[in-house]
């Protein structure tokens, strides 16, 4: 199992924490309100709230925090997450929910892996996923899919094996340009709630067929 450092106290923060708790793994609940942080790890059961700024515990860290501050979050932490595999679960989108903030021919993966330190392995991961749906798990009888992109293999491997300890299906998607297309994604799933769908519980998935 793994040791996870969630940094956020949002609805997706909470999801992967339950989740990552469930399926067995060391969590550590980091916020930069110490007493929400305190609270969301009591609430969990068996989580551990850990300091804003100071080193993650986990090997694996989770920015679950707005795009917009994403960046900024793993340039403050600095050498600290040297060695970290750090999952990017953001999606860059604009505030009308109709294009992508990121320059062309990035994604927002990129522009985080540019904040990080040397030996730091960036992974697109669950961005494709609302919280609803990530906290209820499995859906008629099959588990979801979590499409990650990254560079490093063995980080891919880390972040996959992780994955399928929530009871979750990874698929890898490529190296980490292919996270502009998952972001796009996202997009895609913002457009269905506003026009079509009007909701958030469904999931987008792959179908092998024989």
């Amino acid at each position: 199992m793994s040791s996870v450092s969630i940094i956020g106290l949002g609805n997706m923060a909470s999801a992967l924490a339950g989740r990552a708790l469930a399926g067995g793994n060391a969590v550590e609940i980091i916020g930069r309100d110490p007493a929400k942080a305190k609270e969301l790890a009591a609430a969990l059961g068996g989580a551990t709230a850990g300091t804003a700024g100071i080193a993650p515990a986990g090997d694996i860290v989770i920015l679950a925090v707005p795009y917009a501050s994403a960046a900024a979050v793993v340039s403050e932490y600095g050498d600290a997450l040297r060695g970290k595999i750090i999952i990017d679960i953001t999606n860059p989108v604009t505030p009308d929910f109709k294009g992508l903030v990121t320059p062309d021919g990035s994604s927002g993966a990129q522009e985080i892996a540019k904040a990080a330190p040397a030996g730091a392995h960036v992974v697109k991961a669950f961005n494709t996923l609302f919280s609803n749906v990530l906290a209820a798990g499995p859906a008629e009888g099959r588990p979801l899919d979590v499409f990650i992109a990254g560079d490093d293999p063995l980080a891919k491997a880390r972040v996959s094996a992780f994955i399928e300890s929530l009871g979750l299906r990874p698929m890898d998607t490529g190296q980490l340009p292919m996270a502009r297309t998952l972001e796009n994604a996202g997009l895609l799933e913002l457009g269905l709630v506003a026009h079509s769908v009007r909701h958030t519980n469904f999931s987008l998935g792959v179908s092998i067929l024989s």
